[in-house]
This record gives structure tokens, sequence and C-alpha cells, in this order.
């Protein structure tokens, strides 16, 4: 098995920081690219219906700015100097994005963090991206669980992963 090209998507939650250093890892084992990509979920389809008074062009470029910040400080703690790295920030709908990402870059191998919630008698569900993208890519995903560790991600209330605006 060929892997020359790993995509790593991330939403910066506990899970996406945690699947950082497996990323990386495989990456550095296997000698391939790693791509690292977030999507930020395209807003202008929801506001009209939550909050039609929002100024799209300023949320829009805020949910940039911070997104990119986060990539710096997410993945650079996690990635352990892996330097054969391309970030991306995408908008859209996460599952089809990231899926796009990969039929159009050839990726080989797809690395995803899950927001797995534990149900009746311990059985773990995986959040809805990482469950369309484990059902619709055409290669391999490797799925990361959170343990319950704090990973790398951002305690400032005005980033995305701080829980203000999630999707």
């Amino acid at each position: 098995m060929e892997i020359k090209k790993i995509l790593f998507a991330t939403d910066f939650m506990a899970g996406a920081a945690q699947a950082t250093a497996y990323a990386a890892d495989l990456a550095e084992r296997y000698g391939a690219k790693l791509y690292v990509v977030h999507v930020i979920h395209d807003v202008g389809k929801m506001t009209a219906w939550y909050a039609p008074k929002v100024n799209l062009s300023e949320l829009k470029k805020t949910m940039e700015e911070k997104s990119k910040q986060e990539l710096q400080q997410c993945c650079t703690l996690g990635l352990g100097g892996y330097k054969n790295v391309e970030y991306r920030l995408l908008t859209g709908v996460p599952d089809e994005e990231i899926l796009k990402f990969q039929r159009e870059n050839n990726i080989d191998l797809i690395v995803i963090g899950t927001n797995s919630r534990k149900m009746a008698y311990n059985r773990r569900i995986f959040g809805s991206t990482a469950d369309r993208v484990v059902n619709y890519s055409p290669c391999p995903v490797l799925t990361v669980m959170p343990t319950g560790e704090e990973g790398p991600e951002s305690k400032d209330p005005k980033l995305c992963s701080a829980g203000e605006i999630r999707f």
C-alpha cells in the first residue's frame, strides 16, 4: 500500500487535537504530504433562519481570521516538527468539502477526530461529519476518539474551538 497524501480534517475540538499527532506520525512514517484542512461551515445558508440581521461578510471575515489562528496554534503544537504540510481553509458543508478535497487531490488516507458521544451500554457514536466521511470516502479513514485528556484546544472564547461557533 502506498500512502503519498494524507488529509487531516480538523474542527479544533478535543478529538481533532488528539488526531493531530496520528496524522503527523503517519505522514512521517510514509514520507507523505500532509494536508491540514479546516472547513468553515457556510453560515449564509443558515443565518436567514437564525439571525436575519447578521452582517455575513463581517462574520465570514472573523471566522476566517480566527480559523487561521487556530490552525497555527492547534497544529503547530501537535505536528511535532513535521514540515511537509499544507494548510487549507475551506468554506461549505464540512463533510462535503472534505470529500471533495479528497477527490480533487487524490488523497490516500483521511485522518479525522471524532466528537463521539456515549450512548446506552457504553456504545459510542460518531459526530455527523466524521460519520459521513467514513461512510462516503473512497479511501481509508482513520478516526480518533477523544480520550478525555486535554489537547492543544484553544481556551480563548473568541476562537471557534471555544464553543461559541460550532458546526
